[in-house]
């Protein structure tokens, strides 16, 4: 029984610590208290297969994670909840090479980090070069988002300005080489 509950513990371990393997690249947060946790995640098979680049083709899981923060946030909003209707992307590129790789994000549901932006990626050069890793975040377009006179009072008409945040000396090696299952 007891050899039971521990090939069990152990096989528990292995199997959730691969899942929550990722790279933090970057923090930030953006008034009104908006939280971007931006990470090169562990490869994994995408669906529609279709819209997302296969497993086998893969290097790296970038995610945007997107969410109401606990404290500063509007009146209504829901601490830790999700920030719908933007438009991310990002730009790749190898620091030893120049190559690039640009990518959107789009919305993925999991069930470790919930909804996100995430796009399984090719990396423009080896999984052990350097990479400056750019991410551009759009606030919702006039078409994707309608504000209620409340909102308007309190923050204005824009949800927040675009953002560019960049980080460099990104090495995706340990994630590139991780597996999920």
């Amino acid at each position: 029984m007891k050899n039971f509950f521990l090939t069990f513990f152990f096989s528990f371990i292995y199997f959730f610590g691969g899942l929550a393997q990722e790279l933090i690249v970057g923090e930030e947060k953006v008034d009104p208290g908006i939280k971007f946790i931006f990470e090169g995640a562990i490869k994994d098979v995408i669906s529609p297969s279709s819209r997302n680049l296969s497993q086998e083709l893969t290097n790296v899981h970038i995610e945007a994670r997107v969410n109401w923060d606990n404290e500063n946030i509007p009146d209504g909003a829901v601490p830790g909840g999700f920030i719908p209707y933007l438009r991310i992307n990002s730009l790749i590129i190898n620091e030893s090479t120049g190559l690039k790789t640009f990518i959107d994000l789009i919305p993925h549901i999991n069930l470790i980090d919930n909804f996100h932006y995430a796009r399984n990626i090719s990396l423009p050069g080896k999984i052990d070069d350097y990479y400056k890793v750019e991410f551009t975040i759009n606030p919702p377009s006039k078409y994707d988002l309608s504000y209620h006179k409340d909102w308007i009072n309190e923050y204005g008409g824009n949800f927040f300005l675009a953002k560019k945040f960049t980080y460099r000396n990104i090495n995706f090696k340990e994630i590139a080489e991780a597996t999920r299952y």
